[in-house]
This record gives structure tokens, sequence and C-alpha cells, in this order.
């Protein structure tokens, strides 16, 4: 069934069953030669959930490369629209959901196509980020895209800063680009009063991880720059990588991401942006 929850004022108001495409693995399936995996075998990553965040009726669509990108997650495709005040969310819907969903199809086909395990949710909303704040939430995603287009996907820079949310960048980052062939830099700014030595120990501890989460160690490479702008040195270093992986657990790499125009975010990042997200608090 499609999946078409309208939201208003940030709260839901109709929910339908979520439309899936592609089917995970399932556990303990032989491998495609037919043979059982070997003890000791590297382990399988999980499929890493990824929000994919669209305003499809104001012309947003799937930027080239966000496929490949994605062929080995679980993607959210959010199609959502930010209706005015007055205007009702089911009044919405019933004027544009058929146009909405036909053009969130077509891309959860190029997805799926690829590999992808698609899951689509449209959406009308009164409030964008309350929306996209929940949907983060109810499907438990480990990230979001900042959806740029790429030509290619051979090498992704993974800028880390603090060690909070290491687990869920090493498990969004080995769930996407293991057994892929794409070259991994882990890259780290040293933060005020740390070594040269600190920051590739850090590095170091994050790789060793990465390993064991299946990634072979000849596709990680590490770097540690001392930098007065950080952000400024990300933005330089990720120019010669086709996408970034970038940590929400910082405070200042939230509000580059979610605190400037999406313009300013391409001018820097001309490509795509996964942002992992922290983990939250149980209640």
């Amino acid at each position: 069934m499609t999946d078409t929850p309208t939201e208003t004022g940030g709260e839901p108001t109709d929910s339908d069953a979520p439309t899936e495409t592609g089917e995970p693995p399932e556990a303990g399936v032989p491998s495609e030669t037919g043979e059982p995996p070997e003890a000791g075998d590297p382990p399988t990553p999980d499929r890493p959930s990824v929000l994919v965040p669209l305003a499809v009726l104001e012309g947003e669509s799937l930027p080239n490369g966000t496929a490949e990108l994605l062929a080995n997650a679980r993607v959210v495709l959010l199609g959502y629209h930010v209706i005015p005040e007055q205007t009702a969310a089911q009044q919405a819907r019933e004027q544009f959901g058929e146009t909405a969903m036909s053009k969130l199809g077509e891309f959860a086909d190029a997805l799926a196509a690829a590999g992808a395990n698609v899951e689509t949710r449209l959406v009308f909303t009164h409030d964008e980020e309350t929306t996209l704040d929940r949907q983060i939430y109810e499907h438990d995603c480990l990230a979001v895209l900042v959806p740029n287009s790429t030509t290619q996907v051979e090498s992704v820079l993974v800028a880390l800063r603090g060690t909070v949310g290491i687990g869920r960048v090493t498990r969004l980052v080995a769930g996407l680009f293991a057994d892929t062939g794409v070259a991994v830099t882990l890259y780290h700014v040293l933060d005020e009063g740390e070594s040269p030595e600190d920051g590739e120990s850090f590095l170091n501890g994050v790789a060793t991880t990465l390993v064991d989460r299946g990634m072979g160690p000849d596709g990680i490479e590490t770097v540690v720059e001392d930098a007065d702008a950080p952000l400024d040195a990300i933005a330089g270093r990720a120019e010669s990588h086709d996408a970034v992986v970038m940590g929400e657990t910082d405070p200042s790499v939230t509000t580059f991401v979610f605190g400037m125009p999406s313009e300013q975010l391409a001018e820097r990042f001309l490509g795509p942006v996964l942002v992992v997200q922290r983990a939250r608090a149980e209640e």
C-alpha cells in the first residue's frame, strides 16, 4: 500500500502502511556461490537506514549518483511539502498527493534498481523541521542525506571530530561501503591541546572498528590536520572526494549543515553529504 501520511503543525493526522521496494537479505542465506559463510569471514554489515528528504512538489528530484551511493542502504524516501497555516493537510493531499507519489515512485524505482531497500513516505506539513526530526526518530535513521549530485562514488571523506557517536558513524560507513571498492578517508582536525599523535591514535581506532565491521584495511586512509577553521578545512579536503560523511554530534557541524541555506552548503560541498544523527536518549 502506498504510504501518504499527512501532518499538521508537526502532528501526524493520517498514516497508512509504508511502501517498500527491494527485499533485504535473509539471515543465514548462503552466499551466491551456494556455500554458507566460512567461520572467521568478515561480518556482513547491516543495511543502515538513511533518510532522503525531497521537496517533490517544489521540483526537487533524486540527484545523480544518489542511487549508487545508497545501494546498500535501507532508504526512507521522504517526499514532503510545506503548506500554509491556513491550508488543511487533508486538502493538500487530495489536491497534490497523486502527483507527488508518482514522482516518489520513480525515485524509489531508481534506488531499488541500484540495490537499496526503499520505503516511501509523503508528508504535508506546516513545520518542516519537526517533520524531518520525527521521521528520523520513527525510522531510527542513522543518517540524513543532503542530496547533492555526484558523477561517481569512488572516494568518500569521513570527517570526524570527538568520540561521541563514532559507533554510529562506523555502522553507516561500513554498511554502505564494505565490499564496494569505495575508498574511505578518515579525516580529523585537531582540537585545541590535542597532539598529532592523539589524532592519529583516534583515527586508527576508528579504522580498526571499520575493519571489524567488514571493511578491507587497504581501502581506508587516515589524515590528521591542524587547522584554524575546521569547516573550511573539511570543505577544502572534500573537493577531492565524491561524498562526505559528517557527524551531527558536533554542534558546529549541525549548525553548518542545517543552519545554512542549501545554496551555501552546495558551494562548499559539491557532492552529497551524509549527516550522522545523534543517538536518542532513552525515554
